[in-house]
């Protein structure tokens, strides 16, 4: 087993590690002026994942339309729907609202690929569509926002948090990843060092939520009250969210690879990526990333899950099929 399968076997204990050291950092350290160096990390994160899309993969994506079209329409239709039944059981603080939609409306491009992976879904083709899903999440967030929540909480969601995430985290990583991929595709001693960066993605991911919990724990005092309250919610995502994905993926007829693909895709949200946005909200420590921050720790439990039960469902409804 290389390396790069040996982290990815063990991402999730990898990525659990990293969040008790960063507790217990943030207990002996000052480690609350991390969050500065967040968006660097995640950039750092996006690329490694970018880098892992050859180009042509991009346009093959696009081709696909049964697939992207049902991994779409989960992300983007029938989940928004689900999230607003879910976030009536939310405390009324518009804060707290805030957060939860921010973090359940944005699906994951990140660890879900070797999630996926693991889960012998067809990560291949969940990678390839990673850049419209942050693309799309970045441009119709703002909208769901306005949508979903009262007047008092959109009056704190700002546009240029947006613009500037879509730019830095989006148009710079995939832009740098293409230039290493060309550069690659032409010489030789680049090309081994693309190879070498392959294992990059389960680091980065670490390193991130390192970055994430050490530097919001220090400011998490009461807000760890309203965080709890919406566990309840999270783990309510975390079962419904792939059964619906799942359901749309069945409907477009698509094969048990790319069924599990969409489940996954349904189930992880992009908590990491959410989290400099809500950093821009006037107001939202602690409170708003401690709401964020609750669900990636759900998340990962569930990701145990799925990756174990995935393969099993899916081996039994080609098996029906």
């Amino acid at each position: 087993m290389n390396v790069r399968k040996t982290m990815e076997a063990h991402q999730v204990a990898i990525y659990f590690v990293a969040i008790f050291a960063a507790i217990a950092s943030s207990v002996a350290l000052p480690t609350a002026g991390l969050a500065v160096v967040i968006e660097p990390a995640l950039a750092l994160m996006l690329f490694a994942t970018f880098l892992q899309v050859p180009l042509a993969d991009l346009g093959r994506a696009l081709l696909r339309v049964r697939f992207l079209t049902a991994l779409l329409v989960a992300n983007f239709v029938a989940l928004p729907m689900f999230v607003l039944a879910l976030v009536q059981f939310a405390p009324a603080d518009p804060m707290v609202r805030l957060g939860v939609l921010m973090v359940l409306l944005t699906p994951c491009i990140d660890y879900v690929v070797t999630f996926s992976h693991v889960g012998r879904a067809d990560a291949r083709s969940l990678l390839a569509s990673t850049p419209i899903l942050l693309l799309l999440q970045m441009a119709l967030l703002p909208v769901y926002l306005g949508l979903f929540v009262d007047d008092e909480a959109s009056s704190l969601v700002r546009l240029e948090p947006f613009v500037h995430a879509f730019v830095w985290l989006i148009v710079v990583p995939l832009a740098l990843a293409a230039a290493v991929q060309f550069v690659a595709a032409r010489r030789s001693y680049v090309e081994s060092t693309l190879t070498a960066l392959d294992v990059l993605q389960v680091p980065a991911t670490a390193l991130v939520l390192f970055l994430v919990f050490a530097s919001v724990v220090p400011q998490l005092g009461l807000a760890v009250d309203s965080a709890l309250l919406v566990l309840p919610i999270y783990a309510a995502f975390a079962v419904g969210a792939p059964v619906i994905g799942w359901g749309i993926a069945r409907t477009a007829r698509l094969t048990a690879p790319e069924m599990r693909a969409v489940a996954f895709s349904a189930g992880t949200r992009n908590s990491l990526v959410v989290l400099p946005l809500a950093f821009a909200v006037p107001g939202a420590v602690p409170l708003l990333p401690a709401v964020i921050v609750a669900q990636t720790v759900v998340e990962l439990v569930a990701s145990l899950f799925y990756m174990r039960t995935m393969p099993v469902l899916g081996n039994a409804a080609a098996a029906r099929n």
